[in-house]
């Protein structure tokens, strides 16, 4: 079970972090487009969460094609936690390496955003504050990380809870 789930959970890291891997090696990690940034992103998690679903039916497989919901939890678990790190680990990289100037960048977009919607300036007052509060909080690196972690363990966790129900088996089929 261990190394079915270090291989798919490096796997998924992987997969879930590419985005940022090609941006940093096509020396393009600076070009910031928020517009479809979100829609990658959980597009690549759902693709590398995949591998949770393929990581169970191994381990099911293993144990002769019988698993607990309990144990499915868990190896999914393991494998979104596994994948979770990488992610963060690699935004980390580029967050400090490539792109020190997120949370400005961030915050100006989100700004920006709002004056084009058409926003009042009691609105655009209140995010301007929220960005500041946002781009001091972001320069704690425990922060980032934890706000990282935010972003892709729960759609982990609940790919898991999916996949175990799906995947248990208490006799064999």
């Amino acid at each position: 079970m261990k190394k079915t789930v270090i291989v798919n959970g490096l796997i998924a890291g992987l997969i879930s972090a590419s985005l940022f891997i090609a941006l940093m090696l096509l020396g393009k990690a600076g070009d910031m487009n928020f517009k479809n940034g979100m829609v990658y992103g959980f597009s690549l998690m759902i693709l590398a969460f995949s591998f949770i679903f393929v990581g169970t039916k191994s381990v099911r497989d293993q144990n002769g094609g019988t698993i607990s919901f309990g144990k499915a939890f868990l190896v999914g678990f393991y494998i979104s936690l596994i994948a979770s790190t990488i992610y963060v680990l690699v935004w980390m990289i580029d967050l400090n390496l490539f792109i020190p100037d997120f949370a400005e960048k961030y915050g100006a977009h989100m700004l920006e955003q709002l004056k084009a919607e058409g926003a009042s300036q009691a609105a655009i007052a209140s995010k301007t504050t929220e960005v500041a509060n946002f781009k001091k909080m972001y320069a704690s690196p425990v922060f980032v990380v934890l706000m990282t972690y935010v972003e892709i363990l729960p759609v982990g966790i609940l790919v898991s809870l999916i996949s175990a129900l799906i995947m248990k088996r208490k006799t064999k089929a």
